[in-house]
């Protein structure tokens, strides 16, 4: 599944440095109808723990847990590209990418871009979601507030 087809397909709106942004409806979706289809959550060790991660067992995957910043420092993490290069050799295969609020994965999505990757997606308003009125994360926006499948542990 080229970048074409994943244009032509499914809802992507256009992005600065890499393939566009879906919303977690969306990648969902291309999760489920694409078999080489990866999700990276990019988010730290403490946000998987403690928030919670996508659930994605329905659709026979697990997603790919790669840190884009290094807790608790919060330093860039230096091996990412090579790190996820290693893992994934095929440079057309579908990567979605996931954080908080769709920030750091936009970053992300453009560090494959350049490394050479096609179609490098950003999962938009992440896994959590803006913030609301009560300075509160998860109940607008996100996987999450999307009633996507996730689990803490």
């Amino acid at each position: 599944m080229s970048n074409n087809k994943i244009a032509g397909t499914y809802e992507v709106s256009p992005a600065a440095g890499y393939a566009g942004d879906v919303a977690p409806a969306v990648a969902w979706k291309i999760l489920s109808e694409s078999r080489d289809a990866v999700l990276i959550d990019v988010r730290t060790r403490a946000e998987w723990n403690y928030v919670g991660l996508p659930e994605l067992a329905s659709v026979g995957k697990k997603p790919a847990l790669l840190e884009w910043q290094v807790f608790p420092s919060m330093q860039s993490n230096p091996e990412f590209v090579s790190t996820l290069g290693g893992a994934i050799a095929d440079k057309d295969t579908p990567l979605l990418f996931l954080c908080r609020s769709g920030v750091r994965s936009a970053a992300a999505a453009r560090a494959m871009t350049v490394a050479g990757y096609s179609t490098c997606l950003n999962v938009s308003d992440g896994f959590e979601g803006p913030m609301d009125a009560q300075g509160r994360r998860g109940s607008e926006a996100g996987w999450k507030a999307s009633g996507l499948p996730w689990r803490q542990s």
